[in-house]
This record gives structure tokens, sequence and C-alpha cells, in this order.
């Protein structure tokens, strides 16, 4: 977890030494950190396949979230890779359909976000990634919950993540495309404002990444909800 966090530090000094995009392109499809997509494809390759559990999908706030430990619940399988992106978890789903979860919470797009992925864009791949899940596993329910709220006045904030509008609109497609997407929309964005409408520090390392208190609000929600 502490290797994980310091890549994830890391951050913004990797986006500013890549080369810049060109015409043709405004963005790009590789998650942020490559290398630890690879080790974390690995890891999951080696773990074996079971069915019928609760599946946790995402980036690296889903991958910092102790879910067994949360959840009381040894079975919940963590699927977050720290850096990753919609395009990412395109090329993974398979890994995830294999074990056809009972239950799928995603929690992806801020990446993108930092990426400069067009807002319509991440909702559209995510209309992907819940269409495939579909296709492949009829039995599952399907959760996709809304990007957190970011607090870019904490120290070491990686800059480039600093376009909350970004956030509110991708919220906003995600809500608006559940129906089309049969799945359920859950806004977690609220449960962690402060009074200036911003990640509250004490939930927070530096404005983007979640404390373990952070996941048992998360999770009491989602109990409360009667989505867990």
């Amino acid at each position: 977890m502490k290797r994980l966090l310091h890549l994830l530090l890391l951050l913004p000094f990797a986006v500013q030494a890549q080369n810049p995009v060109t015409n043709q392109r405004v963005y790009d499809t590789i998650p942020f950190i490559p290398e630890h997509t690879t080790d974390k494809l690995a890891q999951f390759q080696k773990e074996p396949i079971v069915t019928g559990h609760i599946i946790f999908l995402g980036n690296s706030i889903t991958e910092m979230g102790n879910w067994k430990k949360v959840l009381n619940d040894t079975t919940v399988i963590n699927r977050g890779i720290g850096g990753d992106i919609t395009y990412g978890i395109l090329r993974r789903l398979k890994d995830v359909t294999d074990r056809q979860p009972s239950k799928l919470f995603i929690l992806c797009g801020i990446n993108d976000i930092g990426k400069d992925i067009p807002d319509a864009v991440i909702a559209d791949n995510m209309l992907k990634i819940v269409n495939r899940v579909h296709a492949a596993c009829p039995q599952t329910k399907i959760y996709v919950q809304s990007v957190l709220p970011l607090n870019p006045t904490m120290p070491n904030f990686p800059q480039h993540y600093d376009k909350e509008e970004h956030v509110l609109a991708v919220n906003k497609l995600y809500k608006a495309n559940a129906a089309a997407g049969n799945y359920t929309f859950i806004d977690i964005f609220p449960l962690f404002l402060d009074k200036d409408k911003r990640l509250d520090a004490q939930y927070s390392y530096e404005g983007l990444h979640l404390k373990p208190p952070a996941y048992d609000i998360w999770v009491a929600f989602l109990k409360k909800q009667g989505y867990l």
C-alpha cells in the first residue's frame, strides 16, 4: 500500500515528463502507471477463478480499499489498479467477467479527466464497460459510482487533476446514462465534502486519494442504501 501511494504521489512528475500529444490526438488511452498495470494484471492472472462474489473495479481509489476488512467478507475481490482509466478497464474486463460477479461496483473516471479525455468519451466508455458485463454476466448487478470530489488546496495535490468542472460533468453523464446502461448510479460524491464543497482534508492524503476511515463511511453508505 505504501509503495502504491508513493507511485501515485509521483504522478504529476510522470505526466510532466511525457511528450506532448500530436495535433491528431488530444488525449492518449494508456493508464498513468503502465508498469503497475502490468504487475497487477500478472497478479490477477495467478488468482484462481471463483464465481459469484462481489467485485470492486476501478483505479487507485478502489485498489487502496481494504474491502475484505471493511466488509468483513474474505470473498470480496479487489480489481482496482492505480492509474487506470476507462480504456484500461475495457482492455482487462475479461478478468472480471470470467468471475461472473454477483455484484460489480465500478469507480473510474478521475484519471481519464487527468488525461483530458472528453467527458462524453468517458461516459461512453462506461456504457461500453457495463454493456460488455451485461452480455457476459446477465445475472450481475452493476453499480456505477460517482467520481469523488477533489481538494486542490491540500499539500502535494497533483495539479493536473484540478478539473472539478469535469468531475461534475462526468457524474451528471453517469447518472443520465443509468437507464440506458441498465445500471444503478450511486452518488458517493457528497459523502466526503467539507463546508467549502471540497474533498474533506480529514479523509484524504493529498486531496485526491482516500484514507482508510473514508472507506468505512463509503461502505456504511452502500449498506444503508441496500446495495450491499
